[in-house]
């Protein structure tokens, strides 16, 4: 029978063996730090108020550039004294490769503004960054939704001018 000190000796080894393999598979995923949310208020017959939140957020593969588009949201029923339904939904759309090969890459994303008068497009879109940190490679990508059809998604790689 091996002695209580050398069990948690190999145990110590064994852990920290495993972790380098452990912390790269964490390090793949990153969640995006540029997470938005909007809110709007309707009402409805028989003075009840109804207030929607709708927060997005992305979950990047730092390895393959696939991303993730998530979204979460709430609303709120009340009248004058309280509140009558609270409902949540969401979850999470994988969306295509931003580049071809596997690397490492880094990525960033933003929300349009909401639709307005001025607005030619439907629910609004979204910007994507993503660059390799290997290499000096960026590319810059726009998806809106025109309110005809399907999301339309343009991706440009950008030129580095060396002046």
């Amino acid at each position: 029978m091996m002695p209580m000190s050398q069990i948690v000796k190999r145990s110590v080894v064994a852990a920290v063996l495993v972790l380098p393999a452990g912390a790269a598979v964490a390090d793949e995923f990153k969640l995006v730090s540029n997470q938005r949310i909007a809110c709007s208020r309707g009402f409805s017959p028989g003075k009840l108020n109804t207030a929607t939140c709708r927060s997005y957020a992305y979950l990047f593969n730092a390895r393959t550039s696939e991303y993730f588009r998530c979204q979460v949201s709430m609303s709120v029923t009340r009248d004058n004294k309280e509140i009558i339904n609270v409902q949540t939904d969401g979850g999470c759309a994988k969306k295509a490769r931003i580049f071809e090969t596997d690397s490492n890459y880094s990525f960033d994303a933003m929300e349009t503004e909401p639709p307005n008068t001025n607005s030619f497009f439907g629910t609004g879109g979204y910007a994507i960054w993503a660059s390799d940190t290997t290499t000096q490679k960026l590319r810059g990508c726009i998806t809106i939704n025109p309110g005809l059809g399907p999301d339309i998604n343009r991706c440009l790689d950008m030129t580095f001018d060396q002046n």
